[in-house]
């Protein structure tokens, strides 16, 4: 399975004036734009390990998803969430010659904790033998940072300060996210189950 985000966040979505108020930062100076570059890195960073510890895609965007069998051909589950559309399904045999998918074969059964391809028949379509199946897809709580709910903004700008006070730190673990972050994180974390244990 490989997951290949397609597209980025664009800058114009990152609310770095914000993330500056909640840094309380000066402005009104003249140089006020001078560590624009540095906060959005840290955004940046922030964004990924929200999204990294919660399955959830933040700002929409685009993906490619690749993989090699369905866990369940009744109804695959797609490894982020929330997803909006599908784009395409393309199968892909040994040789790596394509055919599409006719969209009316699926659908997407929008859900915000395990959003699913269903098929419109009985079965998602056979992936050939040694091939694989790409899926592309939208996911993305929406296109702007207004679209984010409001404990995950508010996350993800407290795990930016985070990372913005102790950017000079090299002693902190790799693993290290502060306790009211991962409070905020915990009811968007989906459970996986698999041969009976949950993880």
């Amino acid at each position: 399975m490989m997951l290949v985000e397609e597209t980025q966040v664009p800058q114009a979505a990152l609310p770095v004036a914000d993330f500056k108020s909640h840094l309380r930062l000066g402005s009104g100076f003249a140089e006020d734009s001078v560590q624009d570059a540095v906060l959005e890195s840290f955004l940046r960073a922030a964004m990924a390990a929200v999204e990294a510890r919660t399955g959830k895609v933040l700002i929409e965007r685009e993906f490619s998803w690749t993989l090699s069998h369905w866990r369940d051909a009744s109804g695959q589950i797609l490894p982020v969430a929330p997803v909006s559309a599908i784009a395409e399904m393309v199968l892909v045999d040994r040789a790596g010659d394509e055919t599409a998918i006719a969209a009316g074969a699926y659908q997407l059964r929008p859900d915000q904790q395990r959003p699913r391809i269903c098929p419109v028949a009985s079965l998602l379509p056979t992936i050939p033998t040694r091939g694989s199946v790409r899926v592309r897809f939208l996911a993305g709580y929406g296109p702007d940072w207004s679209d984010l709910p409001a404990d995950l903004a508010q996350a993800v700008m407290m795990l930016g300060a985070h990372y913005y006070e102790y950017r000079h730190e090299t002693g902190l673990s790799g693993r290290c996210m502060p306790f009211g972050v991962t409070s905020l994180l915990e009811r968007y974390r989906t459970v996986r189950v698999f041969a009976g244990r949950a993880s």
